[in-house]
């Protein structure tokens, strides 16, 4: 699925011309030829702003997407146009529709294909559809479409082959990054008469037991191990969180609970506490043994759905220390931003590798500089090189002057002051760094952490743009930032990759924004302000007369 969650697309936006809207509306009326010219010129009205978005999704997809009134409508893909659910939704018809059950829709969010056997047959039948042409995924009981995609074979091959084996390639979901980009609604409730009396294959409604079957059946799984893990936290998603089928165990079955049902009851109640106070967004994915130490093997949780009832009502306790939760657009709930720890520490170096000897550490060991002012001061008092006539000073000893001296100063330096020798020490080591994000191991790396870099650039004669970079160092989501910022100063931004740099991206905005940059990132995110570089750069106000 081009779309799927957890992973990010790069996003550039400009506003169509007249031209574009013209071709546009001639290539939609010849692709969905069922659009009446009125529906055409609602969809792309003349005086309304039409932007086209040019966004890169995560499998490296170019993808244009055209936008009226900030929701996506439709986006072109290899040169073929394809509607979003926010169009289907204004037009359901505008498709042919394969229906299929509640539960499958969580595996299609999930990056699953549409199989056979979970289509549910009406009683005049599956629509008539070629391979590769368009089609629409709707749910039981609701003709909103949740799904767009095309069909892996035809009519008459999925009758051929029995209802079994991949029916939709999907290419977007409800729920996916695409609608994400939008306003984030729900799919409007559109009752469907005839599949409330239809089961699986055209068949009348089963027990629920058969169609948990089905719904086994109607979805493939994946085999790559991104999308394995994926499948997996939506599964797992799915039979904790999501639809709640039957009635709430009265009081009675609930004494009758099993110790180890107890048990499983305490762990979800604390999964939900700790979701609601210590994970967000930017966190994901994260390791499931931040929650539970596990037997064996690696999951992770890639996704969590701020919606889900049994999240949203969840209430942590009063006596309980929780940070605020702030609703985001989209009624979606996230925990505030919490800058991370950084520490400096220092690798042995072979160079000062003989004063470590004594203690065991070896070349490549990590320690922190009190550890490492511990054992030069140890390795003094050890050897008796402490300055007679003044205790301020150590005497140079030869594995002193072959560690901490250069070849100019053998001759010249006799004692070194005790800050000079833990200064000298230090500078020849290895300097590291360890970043610890909350919730997560702590990751150590050589060098200097990288600064967040604003700076500022000239586009054309006399227009200038403020570029920032190095946000996702310290657990920052650039699109995030670039949302923020534009409310702030009130000024167009874009995100554009970083030439050589993986998984990053450049936010630039109009103007020279760097002070608001600045306070955005000292005030709001708490990034201290040594980690920030080019804050000097800030025009300086003028004198007021």
């Amino acid at each position: 699925m081009l779309y799927e969650r957890g992973n990010e697309f790069q996003i550039l936006n400009q506003k169509a011309y007249s031209e574009q809207c013209k071709n546009l509306k001639a290539d939609l009326s010849a692709a969905f030829p069922s659009l009446s010219a009125d529906e055409l010129s609602e969809l792309i009205p003349n005086k309304e702003e039409l932007n086209v978005v040019k966004i890169y999704a995560h499998k490296g997809d170019a993808v244009t997407l055209y936008v009226l009134h900030k929701n996506p409508l439709f986006f072109e893909l290899e040169k073929q146009l394809y509607p979003t659910v926010y169009l289907l939704w204004r037009f359901p018809g505008l498709l042919p529709i394969f229906t299929t059950w509640s539960p499958v829709l969580q595996k299609l969010i999930g990056g699953a294909d549409l199989m056979l056997p979970g289509v549910v047959v009406p009683s005049n039948g599956l629509p008539d559809v070629n391979r590769g042409g368009c089609c629409a995924v709707t749910v039981v009981n609701n003709r909103a479409p949740v799904a767009v995609g095309t069909a892996a074979v035809s009519t008459a091959e999925m009758h051929n082959l029995g209802m079994k084996g991949r029916g939709v390639c999907v290419l977007h979901t409800y729920m996916d990054n695409l609608w994400a980009f939008g306003d984030k609604s729900a799919p409007p409730s559109l009752p469907d008469p005839e599949s409330e009396e239809q089961g699986p294959n055209g068949e009348e409604s089963e027990t629920e037991e058969k169609v948990e079957e089905n719904v086994e059946k109607s979805v493939e799984e994946q085999h790559n191990p991104d999308q394995m893990v994926t499948d997996e936290v939506c599964s797992s998603v799915e039979e904790l969180n999501l639809a709640e089928k039957g009635e709430q165990e009265d009081e009675e079955e609930e004494d009758q609970k099993t110790p180890q049902e107890i048990m499983d009851a305490l762990l979800f109640q604390c999964f939900l506490h700790a979701l609601k106070c210590k994970v967000k967004k930017s966190e994901l994915p994260l390791l499931t043994s931040t929650f539970l130490q596990l037997t064996k093997g690696v999951e992770s949780i890639v996704e969590v759905d701020w919606k889900n009832p049994e999240l949203r009502s969840f209430n942590v306790p009063e006596d309980t220390a929780c940070e605020a939760v702030p609703a985001q657009d989209g009624g979606e709930a996230e925990v505030q931003y919490c800058p991370p720890e950084i520490t400096t520490l220092y690798s042995v170096s072979a160079r000062v590798e003989p004063l470590f000897l004594d203690v065991n550490k070896r070349k490549g060991t990590i320690l922190q500089p009190a550890e490492v002012r511990s054992i030069v001061t140890e390795y003094v008092k050890k050897n008796e090189l402490v300055a007679e006539n003044n205790k301020n000073y150590v005497t140079i000893n030869p594995t002193l002057c072959d560690c901490l001296l250069e070849k100019s100063e053998y001759q010249e330096i006799e004692c070194l002051k005790w800050d000079d020798l833990f200064s000298r020490t230090l500078g020849k080591m290895q300097e590291c760094y360890q970043i610890v994000f909350p919730g997560q191991t702590p990751i150590i790396k050589k060098g200097h952490i990288e600064p967040i870099d604003i700076s500022v650039a000239s586009r054309g004669s006399n227009k200038k743009v403020t570029l920032i970079k190095n946000l996702e160092v310290y657990g920052l989501d650039p699109t995030v930032v670039s949302i923020a910022l534009q409310h702030r100063v009130q000024a167009s931004s874009v995100l554009q990759p970083i030439p050589g740099a993986k998984d990053k991206v450049l936010v630039q905005i109009q103007g020279n924004q760097i002070q608001q940059v600045s306070n955005l990132l000292i005030d709001n995110y708490q990034i201290p302000r040594k980690y920030i570089q080019g804050i000097d750069k800030a025009p300086k106000g003028g004198k007021k007369k």
